[in-house]
């Protein structure tokens, strides 16, 4: 069967601050989409892959027309639901016939409600999508119904919907085919952050599903708090055919913490070190699962720089995130990437349950006490799916709008703040942080090259708009460009 996937159409105004976007906009691989656009090819279903980043709304319609597809799956997470939603509605517009589902974090945490919302869609794949979807393509090519077919909720001949039983999760994570990155097209259209990368092209690569800390904040598939690996071989062997096969140049891994398992990752670093392999990477860790001896080897290896979700400068807050680090542990990671020479990234949350105006001022000196190479300071946001969001009224309010689940705009405000207060203390962060004349002067000494020179330039002119515009961290929605008044927090 004919079958496409799709990520729906984007701007970088939708996500980031208009006046920050070039400093902070990234056009990463839909890796999620690629491992079911090989699944499904793997199964021997003709498949292409759309990526709406690069398209606008119109021309990925044009694109179904053309493509004439008999089955099209919708990727969505909570800030993309209502364009997952119009797309759905687009496309049955086109054509009645063809079988539109979703799938993504957030079908997978509101489950059935997303055909309650949308009466376009016909199914939501709900969990990982690798065996669930070709085996649902195979039903509808088949003119079956869906019942029994595990990981799925659908909209039943009678318009009932019906959840099916959960699918496992996949335990073997090798036996998932390496994604085919010539399903994307074009690689030099991706782009990540200036400052973020060392080389182009960028591929995107995962050793591991899940995490075992118990954050409030963070989503984990059917709730549960473990690690799923894929083997050592496997990495390397990926890694292997992407610098070699494809010509990739940097990777960055995704896995939540790459150093969760020490010996492993050291084997994985021994691996690409035996295999000659020449690339630069970026990878994701905890701050207590590393150690000076690894972060050595991870440098020697290539590896470039390091993110810390470091998240607050005051313990309790990072108790009541349930974060399981302590600020010792985070002061005590940070040296030691820098004295293995790698640059450190560390993400703040700004607007923590229970945390008052003062705290989150500690907390931004604190990132001025480590002074890592780069620091964000976030909201917090209550995706759907965790204890943050299930527990909401105890926490604080949350907007109804999931247009603002981006980290960028205060979609939660704890009952101690205000949200004008997040909106202020996280331009205070940008601001105190990055006019340092320590960080200033550091940044200029280390342009070696245009790259280089372009990237400062282009932090410039975001950092002119924290001081010029009160609200430049503000994200203008296309309701409001249509006079519409925003929705408020409940």
């Amino acid at each position: 069967m004919r079958s496409m996937v799709i990520l729906p159409s984007w701007k970088p105004d939708d996500i980031y601050p208009s006046k920050l976007a070039k400093s902070a906009i990234s056009y990463q691989h839909p890796l999620g989409l690629l491992y079911i656009a090989t699944c499904i090819q793997e199964a021997g279903h003709e498949v292409e892959l759309v990526d709406g980043a690069f398209w606008t709304h119109k021309e990925v319609l044009d694109k179904v027309r053309a493509f004439r597809p008999g089955f099209v799956g919708i990727s969505a997470n909570a800030s993309m639901w209502k364009k997952a939603a119009k797309t759905a509605d687009d496309i049955k517009a086109i054509d009645p016939a063809i079988h539109v589902s979703v799938a993504g974090p957030f079908p997978s945490a509101v489950e059935e409600k997303c055909l309650e919302e949308c009466a376009s869609l016909d199914s939501v794949v709900i969990g990982e999508g690798e065996m669930t979807v070709p085996e649902l393509i195979a039903r509808v090519e088949a003119g079956e119904e869906l019942e029994g077919v595990s990981g799925v909720a659908y909209r039943a001949p009678d318009g009932a919907i019906v959840k099916n039983a959960e699918r496992p999760l996949i335990e073997d994570l090798d036996t998932i085919p390496i994604p085919r990155r010539e399903l994307l097209g074009d690689f030099d259209k991706y782009e990540s952050p200036p400052g973020s990368y060392k080389q182009k092209p960028i591929a995107i690569v995962m050793t591991s599903r899940g995490c075992k800390a118990r954050c409030i904040y963070c989503f984990q598939m059917k709730g549960e708090r473990r690690i799923r690996f894929h083997s050592v071989e496997r990495v390397v062997e990926e890694v292997s055919m992407l610098v070699n096969d494809y010509g990739f140049r940097e990777i960055r891994f995704l896995d939540e913490t790459f150093t969760a398992d020490r010996e492993r990752a050291m084997a994985i670093l021994k691996g690409f070190r035996e295999k000659n392999l020449k690339f630069s990477f970026y990878v994701s860790s905890r701050v207590n699962t590393v150690d000076y001896e690894l972060l050595r080897e991870m440098k020697k290896a290539g590896c470039w720089a390091i993110l810390y979700g470091a998240e607050s400068g005051v313990q309790k807050n990072l108790n009541t995130m349930k974060k399981g680090i302590t600020l010792e542990q985070t002061r005590a990671a940070v040296k030691a990437a820098k004295k293995a020479g790698l640059k450190v990234y560390t993400p703040f949350i700004i607007g923590i349950p229970g945390e008052t105006y003062e705290e989150a001022m500690q907390t931004i000196d604190f990132a001025i006490e480590l002074d890592p190479h780069y620091a964000n300071f976030h909201s917090m946001t209550p995706f759907p799916g965790t204890e943050l969001y299930e527990k909401i009224d105890e926490y604080g309010t949350m907007s109804m709008n999931t247009d603002d689940y981006t980290f960028e705009g205060a979609a939660f405000v704890p009952h101690t703040m205000t949200r004008e207060q997040i909106d202020e203390l996280r331009t205070i962060g940008f601001r105190k942080f990055y006019s340092r004349p320590k960080f200033i002067f550091r940044r200029l000494f280390e342009v070696r090259s245009w790259y280089d020179l372009r990237t400062v330039l282009k932090g410039a002119s975001s950092f002119f708009w924290l001081w010029a515009k009160r609200d430049s961290l503000r994200v203008r929605r296309e309701s409001e460009d249509a006079g519409e008044k925003p929705e408020q927090a409940a």
